[in-house]
């Protein structure tokens, strides 16, 4: 136990030695970027496919192989002015969609060079979430599909629910063999305290205007006709995620896929939730060729708070990870 004690102390003293090491770095990169702003960054992937490409060669070649290897690639004299563009754009998913705010920026940023003959690529990756969120998100596809851009979406991890719901605006849908895919659905549930408050005597009064401002609460005794009214509010949401899928995607049979149910791309692939099984590292390597490709990313500027708290989790973490290896513990 005195081991144990000690071995806690030094534990203590030194996770609030690196947490102000972490708190001091980060002031000091702080002051560096005071005045960055938020704002679109773009990358030349073709670019930058092509550096990494003359560097391997560089390596693997020998001095008269690498000169050969060289003369015989095709010179773009027109810098990729006359090539298709391929924009990509990455969706990162959260429950409440506030990414939904940088994808604004980044399809208004395509929306004002792009061409039809161009393309959109989107890597999306998200579980789903709150139905407003992710309904704006589509909205957001839905522009590039108005001004009649090409889109293809690219699931190499997860699309389900609200992602789903994203993917489907898509001209084409590629996947992963294993990526999740579909969830078309609707979840909600809220824990209720009403009998715990009851036992000791608290009471909860409510108050609304309109029969039902309030259908089911966490604190208050829920009604039979609250609950109703609840499930009949969810039924009526998933029959407009299904109408909504089934007019983006009419191959589908929407009573088949929209059970709530996710698959895998092999199984989403039969049911025609997806069009065609590949990640979109190879989808990118078929095009990096023929097209132009660009990524367009809307980067904001994390507050100290956020900063703090992520090198602090690290921190946390790191120290946990080593008190785990060094005592034995799994």
């Amino acid at each position: 136990m005195e081991f144990l004690y000690h071995y806690g102390l030094f534990l203590a003293k030194a996770v609030t030695i690196v947490l102000c090491v972490a708190f001091i770095l980060i002031l000091v990169v702080s002051s560096r970027q005071k005045g960055q702003k938020a704002g679109l960054e773009f990358t030349d992937l073709s670019a930058d496919y092509k550096d990494q490409q003359l560097e391997l060669q560089h390596q693997l070649l020998d001095k008269k192989a690498f000169k050969q290897w060289k003369k015989s690639q095709p010179e773009d004299k027109s810098n990729g002015a006359d090539k298709q563009r391929l924009f990509v754009i990455n969706f990162n998913g959260s429950m409440d969609a506030h990414e939904v705010g940088a994808l604004r920026e980044e399809v208004t940023a395509v929306l004002a060079v792009a061409k039809p003959s161009d393309e959109v690529l989107v890597r999306l990756e998200s579980p789903g979430g709150v139905v407003h969120g992710y309904g704006l998100a589509a909205s957001q596809l839905e522009r590039l599909r108005q001004r009649e851009i090409p889109l293809t979406v690219a699931v190499d991890k997860v699309a389900a629910s609200g992602g789903y719901m994203m993917a489907c605006i898509a001209n084409t849908i590629i996947a992963a063999p294993f990526a999740i895919v579909g969830s078309i659905g609707v979840v909600a549930q809220l824990p209720n305290f009403h009998k715990l408050l009851k036992k000791n005597h608290i009471d909860v009064e409510q108050f609304t205007a309109g029969e039902f401002k309030r259908t089911v609460t966490v604190f208050a005794e829920n009604t039979d006709k609250g609950r109703q009214k609840f499930q009949q509010e969810l039924e009526q949401t998933h029959l407009l995620f299904k109408e909504f899928v089934a007019r983006h995607r009419p191959v589908l049979d929407i009573d088949q896929v929209a059970t709530g149910e996710h698959w895998f791309g092999y199984q989403a692939k039969e049911l025609k939730l997806v069009d065609k099984l590949q990640t979109s590292d190879d989808y990118l390597l078929a095009n990096y060729a023929e097209k132009h490709v660009v990524q367009v990313s809307f980067q904001t500027k994390a507050k100290l708070a956020e900063r703090l708290g992520l090198a602090a989790a690290a921190a946390v973490h790191k120290a946990w990870l080593k008190l785990a290896q060094q005592t034995g513990w799994h």
